[in-house]
């Protein structure tokens, strides 16, 4: 039950990365809806709001989950207890999950601003991540990278520079909590 809670905790945290980055862009957004065995969301208006802007607020969730996941391995650096390190893992993979670049998932979301040539950059990202650090879900970001850049339709006619940067920073974020934290896939050792 407490890891229950602590995996709830955390993937509030995520939603409220969306929350207040588009509250602080001065948009209209509800609270997080939880969506018991499916996730969460936050609700906006993102009809006429540039594909920078909403790539930006699909970024801000996993990177507040990154920072929650960082939260949780202090804790665990600190105490040694397995709980913590559990979370910090847990919740690196979710928004890693989440940032797989394909339909309503934050990563789908934020690719609608690259280009082609950023799409293909994000696949030799998930790659190189994937290799360096020993965890298969970057592959899969990788693979819906490729998709998205040879055989998705959905080119921006001006695609944002600084989103590549921008996603990519928090995938690396990401794997090093995964590197760091003990055991493999979603368990412990």
């Amino acid at each position: 039950m407490r890891f229950g809670i602590g995996f709830a905790v955390l993937i509030l945290i995520h939603e409220m990365g969306h929350f207040i980055d588009i509250k602080r862009r001065g948009l209209p957004a509800d609270m997080p809806v939880f969506l018991p065995g499916l996730g969460a969301y936050v609700r906006w208006q993102a009809l006429g709001v540039p594909l920078e802007t909403r790539a930006a607020v699909s970024l801000a969730g996993p990177l507040a989950g990154f920072f929650a996941s960082l939260a949780c391995a202090a804790l665990w650096w600190q105490t040694h207890n397995p709980y913590w390190g559990a979370l910090a893992r847990v919740g690196a993979m979710l928004n890693l999950l989440n940032l797989i670049p394909v339909w309503v998932l934050d990563g789908g979301q934020a690719a609608l601003a690259l280009s082609k040539t950023e799409r293909i950059v994000l696949m030799t990202a998930g790659v190189a991540l994937g290799l360096v650090l020993g965890e298969r879900l970057f592959f899969l970001v990788a693979l819906g990278a490729g998709y998205r850049a040879f055989f998705a339709g959905d080119l921006p006619a001006h695609p944002s520079h600084t989103t590549i940067i921008y996603f990519v920073v928090v995938l690396t974020a990401l794997g090093v909590i995964i590197r760091l934290m003990p055991g493999q896939g979603l368990g412990l050792q």
